[in-house]
């Protein structure tokens, strides 16, 4: 067995090894699988959209343990292909690590940070996330009759506690009186895929009163979604539209354009624009899902209430606490 197929795995080795043709561009997708119905699958989405729209081919690799990042990015940058595209903060590190040494290929991280100074071969793509967060707090708190919402994260960083913070503002902006239960599932990358312990932690918060609970965990917001649906409460899902999960049971989702910005990227090829770029609402790069999985659960008088709150962030009417800047978080006490 080669050195590359002990590390990657033959079907990562397979698609490594096939050759880029005129700078195809690459995907590594974060731990947690190409299918997870959120963050992952977003950017699949998003590579299947450039490849629709544009007739192009990519290559992608599911990656099976934190081991394999820099090995990934390496294999894809000496076969040709450009620009490689990464999803999770946790790719910053190996990026930062190897984009030196391939000057001419362009790498993107999608909610990673790289300092451009230092990379100039490098794209930071940021989201908004508490601006989108915020949104759907607001129709939590609407749609709740204990007043009671909760939140589950994934993994214990920065970036989730960024979502929980501005979910509780959001909600607390309709309902002081709100009560808001945060609980994250874990602190390290196992916590974006144990939907049994999103499940447990989905009974325990309506075991508090919760009537509502906000999923921002990745493929452990699945057990979210299905055990809200089966206690008989809603859930809000993320990232992607996950109202089709359960319909009639999922609130609404926090859309994080992560498509958009992996189709983008790819579209762009070796002419890549580096650097960092936020996507919020003024960008359209966050947002809350409405289609006809929801229709019935969300009022236009909701939907009203929320649209002008949207808008007086963007105006600057409504100032978002935004926790990666100041880890303080006011509505949640953390």
């Amino acid at each position: 067995m080669t050195f590359m197929k002990s590390i990657l795995g033959t079907a990562a080795t397979l698609a490594l090894t096939a050759g880029a043709a005129l700078a195809d561009p690459a995907l590594i997708y974060d731990l947690g699988g190409k299918f997870d119905k959120s963050f992952n699958e977003a950017a699949y989405n998003g590579a299947e959209i450039y490849a629709k729209e544009t007739g192009g081919a990519y290559k992608d690799i599911e990656l099976q343990s934190e081991a394999q990042r820099e090995q990934a990015l390496r294999r894809f940058a000496e076969a040709g292909f450009n620009p490689v595209v990464t999803t999770g903060f946790s790719m910053s590190s190996p990026i930062a690590s190897v984009a030196a040494d391939y000057p001419d290929t362009k790498f993107v991280t999608i909610d990673g940070f790289v300092d451009p100074a230092e990379h100039p071969n490098v794209l930071s793509i940021l989201f908004s996330e508490h601006e989108g967060s915020y949104l759907v707090g607001m129709l939590a708190a609407m749609a709740s009759k204990s007043g009671t919402v909760g939140f589950v994260g994934g993994m214990d960083i920065p970036l989730i506690r960024k979502f929980a913070c501005g979910y509780a503002q959001g909600a607390k902006a309709v309902n002081p009186d709100l009560k808001v239960i945060s609980n994250m599932t874990g602190t390290t990358p196992a916590a974006w895929n144990d939907p049994v312990k999103g499940s447990e932690l989905t009974k325990a918060q309506i075991s508090q009163g919760a009537d509502v609970v906000f999923a921002a965990a990745g493929g452990t917001g699945l057990g979210v979604l299905q055990t809200a649906a089966d206690e008989g409460i809603l859930s809000v899902g993320v990232d992607s539209n996950q109202n089709y999960l359960h319909p009639g049971k999922v609130l609404t989702s926090m859309l994080k354009r992560v498509d958009v910005a992996v189709a983008e990227a790819m579209t762009a090829g070796p002419e890549l624009e580096t650097g960092v770029k936020v996507l919020g609402l003024a960008e359209s790069g966050v947002g809350y899902a409405l289609d006809e999985n929801n229709a019935e659960l969300v009022s236009e008088e909701m939907k009203a209430a929320v649209d002008e709150a949207s808008q007086k962030i963007i105006a600057g009417e409504i100032e978002v606490h935004d926790y990666s800047a100041d880890d303080s978080c006011p509505a949640l006490n953390f």
